[in-house]
């Protein structure tokens, strides 16, 4: 406790800080108006002792009223109570021994009163353990004189002193009223502690009442975000489920020159709406802790080709120098990773040197820094001479929703989330991202990341591809399939795709006309949206599933939805789906799944989102 009292204070007001327990405040109440009452019980002993003429007595009693009147002194000054209350303790441990084996020589009234005074001020003021000590300081002297007295054993040179009885009632009275004073200022003190647990153990309901509404509505706005994202997911999505559709469609069709520049600024522009799309849902997710990575092949190299193809048109466009420079080494390895995760790092990376670089070059770089076992240790590197990043704004750069300055915002396009989501998604694998700038004359980003090598080599891959979809297309020919879509768009796109692999589909608008279709009709297999009016995807499936016929409750169901709710996957495999494809949707994957599922229609659940 600080000193923050003249030396000249006399008033209990100013040494009582609002800090402090109601305890502590009436154990320095106890001690400064113990002391008051002490110091004139203490002076009217030594009154009575000098007229008596008890010299040890008054020698006694004389020191305890300088000593009262000190530590009156001391603690109106500086009221540390625990210090003041140990020196009265031992001063009063040092007169009681006095009394019994000097000046009274003998165990009576007083010398018990002082004992039980001691034993309670202990206790009060400094809790159990200082307590029992020193009681024990008082009773065991005490004890001990009794014991010797008994056997005739305790003779010392001194003449015990003798107190008349006026003396004797008034030490008497004063020990009975010190005694009344701790009693009833401790519980006086007991009492407001109770009541104050009471208002504090009351005001603690309260909060934790206000604490679970304030979780409950935090709850229900988490799901109402959750949903609001998942709407707005299904809303956007099916359009440029259309839009990216019907430009691989146009695209695959031999288009003039122009057309073709055309088809592909629309379609680059729809990737980048999807791109931000899938930011934010992925961002929230991220939040959330509901991001899950895979453990699939892929080939590096051409992954790489994939993500960058589109980057590399944006960055001509803008007369800049692309250059993408993969690791040889790496270009037989089939590897095992994430590699829609990896897709969304290194496409924000580049997407970002790519807008922030008006002139100059890009480069992307791979390389194998190490081989070890069965693991390839990579290190991606992205280095544009774009406008570079302030040294004190480094770390700001990765924060959700925000760029390298308000002038940046204003003049680049941007939700401001696609570094935050590099930085996230690779603490998650428990990896950092390196970034070196300067301002005007560019950035470089990269980290390492380590795979675990397959066994397999990669070989021509585009030929093998061109040749299964041959093969597949004079299978796929004889195909009974099931559309099950609610959007006029999306099922004139899904016509035209199946038609290119031979395939002439029935369509049903809606969950219960997908469940008549399949009571009277034979299908091979179902593509089923999720999200449709009458009934949905997830209730027409378990109605499928629930029919008596084995060869019509088990027929393969491909879910097919623009909705990115977190639960997704677990709604999907509950509901007795076969595979999961997010909209916008790739082509070539949605071709695999069906030939899987045609060939092994009791294959595992392969909740894998493609697109």
């Amino acid at each position: 406790m600080s000193n923050k009292v003249r030396f000249s204070n006399f008033s209990i007001n100013n040494i009582l800080a609002s800090h402090l327990s109601i305890l502590d405040r009436a154990r320095i109440r106890l001690l400064y108006y113990g002391l008051i009452l002490s110091f004139f019980i203490l002076f009217a002993l030594f009154v009575a002792d000098l007229y008596q003429h008890n010299i040890i007595l008054n020698i006694t009693t004389g020191l305890l009223l300088v000593a009262s009147a000190a530590l009156f002194k001391y603690l109106t000054y500086w009221p540390r109570w625990v210090v003041i209350s140990h020196l009265i303790l031992i001063a009063g441990t040092v007169m009681n021994i006095s009394d019994l084996y000097l000046s009274i020589q003998n165990v009576d009234v007083v010398s018990a009163e002082v004992m039980i005074m001691i034993m309670l001020f202990s206790f009060y003021m400094l809790g159990q353990k200082a307590g029992l000590i020193y009681t024990l300081l008082n009773a065991m002297p005490m004890l001990t004189l009794l014991l010797l007295q008994n056997n005739n054993s305790y003779v010392i040179g001194l003449k015990p002193e003798k107190v008349d009885g006026s003396t004797a009632f008034m030490a008497i009275l004063a020990g009975f009223i010190l005694l009344f004073f701790i009693c009833s200022h401790f519980y006086n003190a007991f009492i407001k502690t109770i009541k104050e647990l009471k208002e504090t153990s009351y005001k603690q309901n309260l909060l934790t009442t206000g604490y679970e509404e304030a979780i409950k509505k935090a709850q229900k706005s988490a799901e109402a975000k959750s949903e609001f994202l998942s709407t707005m997911s299904h809303e956007i999505r099916t359009p440029l489920n259309a839009v990216i559709g019907m430009s691989n469609l146009l695209l695959s069709g031999d288009p003039r020159p122009d057309q073709e520049e055309n088809l592909e600024v629309m379609k680059f522009s729809a990737a980048n709406l999807l791109s931000i799309v899938n930011n934010v849902l992925d961002f929230n997710k991220i939040e959330s802790g509901k991001l899950v990575f895979e453990n699939i092949k892929f080939n590096l190299p051409e992954l790489m080709q994939n993500i960058c193809g589109g980057q590399i048109i944006a960055a001509q466009e803008k007369g800049l120098l692309f250059k993408l420079d993969v690791d040889n080494t790496l270009s037989d390895k089939v590897l095992f990773g994430d590699p829609t995760r990896l897709t969304q790092i290194i496409f924000n990376l580049v997407s970002n040197a790519v807008k922030y670089t008006s002139e100059g070059n890009i480069w992307v770089k791979v390389s194998c820094l190490e081989k070890r076992n069965n693991n390839v240790t990579v290190n991606f590197s992205v280095k544009d001479t774009g406008i570079g990043i302030a040294p004190d704004r480094l770390d700001i750069i990765f924060e959700p929703f925000t760029q390298e300055s308000s002038s940046t915002m204003k003049q680049y396009e941007g939700v401001g989330l696609g570094l935050a989501i590099v930085k996230r998604l690779l603490r998650l694998q428990g990896l950092e991202i390196n970034v070196s700038s300067r301002p005007s004359f560019g950035s470089r980003f990269s980290f390492d990341m380590e795979f675990p090598v397959s066994a397999e080599k990669v070989t021509c891959m585009g030929n093998e591809r061109r040749q299964l979809v041959i093969e597949n297309n004079e299978t796929l020919s004889s195909i009974r399939m099931l559309v099950v879509e609610d959007n006029p768009i999306n099922i004139l796109l899904m016509k035209k795709i199946l038609f290119g692999w031979n395939i002439v589909p029935s369509i049903a608008e809606n969950g219960e006309r997908a469940v008549e279709l399949v009571q009277y009709g034979n299908f091979d297999i179902i593509l089923m949206d999720l999200q449709m009016p009458v009934m949905n995807g997830f209730d027409a499936t378990v109605a499928i599933r629930k029919m008596p016929d084995p060869k019509k409750s088990g027929i393969p169901i491909i879910a097919l939805t623009a909705s990115a709710l977190f639960d997704i996957r677990e709604r999907v495999l509950d509901s007795g789906m076969n595979d999961y494809v997010s909209k916008p949707f790739k082509p070539n994957e949605l071709f695999e799944k069906i030939q899987n599922l045609i060939s092994n229609p009791s294959a595992d659940l392969n909740l894998s989102i493609a697109g």
